[in-house]
């Protein structure tokens, strides 16, 4: 009896950094385990993938993007280089304008395509799986807490007879459990959310639930409650495959001022702050204002990586923090920041990412959401897991302005304070079990081999 066909996996990712780089690591894990991987994208976006995967024999196949979309600046191939959020949108939706080039390209591939792992946002992917007879596996780029909660608000709206924004109603199935309209996202904390945006989700959110199943960048002992409630009611299977950055290969050591900062603080004895909001998030200058002024004010040690140029929302910050804090505005190898002994503390926006990358390395986090599904992920950090604390707005809102005494305040509590110590004490549990997922044996790499083994049986039929 001869061996069974080689797998290969064609994995599609949504061209946006933070939607690439865990599926980056996804093939990795599937080719370690001896399973061909293609990994398809465009050309502007395949010389880092290329880069990140040089190490490897993953295939990176390069399709065309589509020209001349109406409402798209040109030339722009992944949404960090899009103006502003406004053009997500049309971007999103000139993706599907892709569906042939890919086809054309999966008959090339040899051994033929065993599966497509796709990201959400590429649904017209599900139609590609079905020509050619194989299961679609959607990669869902937010954790089991968030993606669950937006579908009980659809089904249930147990948000209709809330008075305000921020008035706090229960979650149906999830006893103890409050939120408010303010955690979610507008449109969808509507009671009938409509708009281009809730158009273009239906339409993925449609294929998702035809797929083979879901594989969320999470581990299953940190959102049980979650994952079971969406086997049992929402569906397709979850596989809980992550945290995926656990797996990410060390970078060449490489001599950055950032690093020698981080070194002479462990060496004074200096815990320091990390503060990173993401490459999509908009914040104003008079926020970031205020987030300078309470940094200022702490009294603590920071690295902080900005994108804006200048600092000239605070004039003279730089300057007057030298000592004790730096402003860095080139890339950070950011898993390798958190992982510094001397970082103790991360302000973050709470993009899952982020956050995964917080918990692996076991740093406290100090949630400052900002947009999308952040606002849960603070919630479920600060509130479900205690393993950080939150800035709050003023006014008794979980949005808003948040001014530098909250800011200050909340900084020194983390990195100082009793609620600090105790976020860090549940921080260094969590990132125990995430490490742990990820290892031989652990939860999430059994959930890959059962999935490879359900794929292989697929394959194996005649």
């Amino acid at each position: 009896m001869g061996s069974l066909p080689t797998l290969h996996f064609a994995i599609f990712p949504f061209l946006s950094q933070g939607h690439i780089i865990p599926l980056l690591h996804l093939s990795r894990l599937l080719r370690l385990r001896s399973a061909a991987v293609t990994i398809f994208t465009t050309a502007a976006n395949s010389p880092p993938i290329c880069a990140a995967l040089a190490d490897t024999d993953v295939s990176v196949v390069e399709l065309p993007f589509p020209q001349h979309i109406q409402g798209l600046p040109p030339g722009v191939e992944n949404t960090q280089n899009l103006p502003s959020n406004s053009f997500f949108i049309p971007f999103a939706k000139s993706t599907k304008l892709m569906q042939k080039s890919f086809e054309k390209a999966l008959q090339t591939l040899n051994p033929p395509v065993s599966c497509i792992i796709s990201d959400a946002f590429l649904g017209f992917t599900l139609h590609s799986a079905h020509k050619f007879n194989v299961p679609r596996l959607v990669f869902f780029g937010v954790g089991a807490f968030p993606s669950t909660m937006y579908q009980v608000l659809g089904r249930e709206k147990p948000h209709a007879a809330a008075a305000s924004l921020d008035e706090p109603f229960p979650i149906p199935g999830f006893p103890g459990l409050e939120l408010t309209m303010n955690d979610f996202e507008p449109p969808y904390n509507e009671v009938a959310p409509s708009g281009p945006y809730v158009e273009f989700m239906e339409e993925q959110l449609a294929s998702m639930a035809a797929s083979h199943g879901m594989i969320v960048n999470t581990f299953y002992e940190m959102e049980r409650r979650y994952v079971d409630y969406w086997d049992s009611k929402i569906g397709p299977k979850i596989y809980c495959a992550g945290p995926l950055c656990a797996v990410a290969p060390p970078r060449t050591a490489e001599e950055k001022l950032y690093v020698r900062f981080l070194d002479e603080k462990l060496a004074e004895g200096r815990p320091v702050l990390y503060i990173a909001f993401g490459t999509q998030a908009e914040v104003s200058p008079e926020q970031l204002r205020e987030i300078a002024l309470g940094l200022e004010r702490s009294g603590v040690s920071f690295l902080w990586v900005l994108k804006s140029e200048t600092v000239e929302f605070c004039p003279n910050f730089e300057e007057r923090v030298r000592e004790r804090g730096i402003v860095v505005r080139e890339w950070v190898d950011q898993l390798e920041v958190l992982k510094h002994e001397g970082v103790c503390g991360f302000l973050s926006h709470c993009g899952w990412n982020s956050a995964l990358e917080g918990i692996t390395a076991g740093v406290p986090i100090l949630a400052l959401p900002f947009m999308a599904e952040q606002h849960l992920n603070a919630r479920f950090l600060a509130e479900e897991l205690g393993v950080g604390l939150r800035i709050m707005p003023t006014g008794g809102s979980v949005r808003g302005h948040v001014v530098a005494e909250e800011v200050e305040r909340v900084v020194r509590e983390l990195m100082c304070g009793e609620r600090g110590a105790e976020a860090r004490r549940k921080m260094a549990e969590c990132g125990g079990a995430a490490r742990g997922a990820m290892k031989e044996g652990g939860s999430s790499m059994g959930t890959l081999d059962l999935l490879i083994d359900e794929i292989s049986g697929r394959r194996s039929r005649p």
